[in-house]
């Protein structure tokens, strides 16, 4: 029973001491090997890697997009702060992994992606007004740091894939005053648009009534002394044709109509 249970330990010990010697460079990851201190080899893909526990372990980096969630008080072109939810969206370059970690170790991530991500916020931010950074131009803000991040940390093996500005918090009487202002720009936009309506209606009476004299002026023009004569012989013509009583009275030029009602 010794001899077995022995045995069995020994295998258990044997197992436990092969896993020792493997490492799983998972999707996503790329491993290096350091063996005494010193890097050896090209970054290993993914898949299993052997090798010696006494004298070497494998460091693994994470090559995938992560993303880093920062709350900042920036400044504003006003002198004022602010304070802001900030993503930021980076990987490290898989060719530059032994790199990464052979100037900045295992914390590359706080000692140079975020500590460089952090004072360029700040130094963009303070381009802005806390106005534009609340409403109007945060995309022009998002590219901007990113734009600038990527000339500070691309050399060294780092790719930005994003900024996003998530979140302006701003004080509460600041935020009203914000509110209020481009409230009164809207009521002067609508009082130009009443404004300019107004003219165009003035603009359409005007050249109604041009219109009108000009076709009064032309009507005017046109009536003879002889059309005239002509217009009241017809309109005798129909009022003798009426079926209704009438006297007629005529110089030839004004007719006056007298009715039934009118001889009584």
């Amino acid at each position: 029973m010794k001899t077995g249970s022995l045995s069995k330990a020994t295998a258990l010990l044997a197992v436990a001491f092969l896993f020792q010697q493997c490492a799983v460079v998972r999707p996503g990851e790329i491993g290096i090997k350091q063996k005494l201190g010193v890097i050896k080899g090209k970054p290993i893909q993914q898949g299993v890697r052997w090798y010696n526990p006494f004298v070497s372990k494998i460091v693994k980096i994470n090559v995938r997009t992560v993303e880093s969630f920062n709350n900042l008080p920036l400044p504003t072109k006003e002198g004022l702060s602010v304070n802001a939810e900030i993503s930021l969206l980076y990987h490290v370059k898989p060719e530059a992994a032994n790199d990464v970690y052979l100037k900045f170790g295992r914390s590359y991530e706080e000692v140079m992606v975020l500590s460089n991500f952090r004072a360029t916020a700040r130094e963009i931010s303070a381009r802005y007004y806390a106005k534009e950074l609340y409403a109007t131009e945060r995309d022009k803000v998002e590219k901007a740091i990113a734009e600038e991040l990527r000339n500070h940390i691309a050399q060294y093996g780092f790719v930005v894939d994003a900024v996003l500005l998530k979140d302006i918090i701003l004080p509460p009487q600041m935020v009203q005053a914000i509110q209020d202002k481009v409230n009164a720009e809207q009521a002067v936009l609508k009082m130009d648009f009443v404004i300019e309506q107004q003219k165009k209606e003035a603009e359409r009476k005007i050249i109604e009534a041009e219109a009108i004299k000009k076709a009064q002026d032309i009507i005017n023009q046109s009536l003879t002394e002889k059309l005239l004569q002509y217009n009241n012989i017809e309109m005798l013509k129909s009022l003798v044709n009426s079926p209704n009583a009438k006297i007629i009275i005529t110089d030839g030029k004004s007719p006056q109509i007298l009715t039934n009602t009118d001889v009584k």
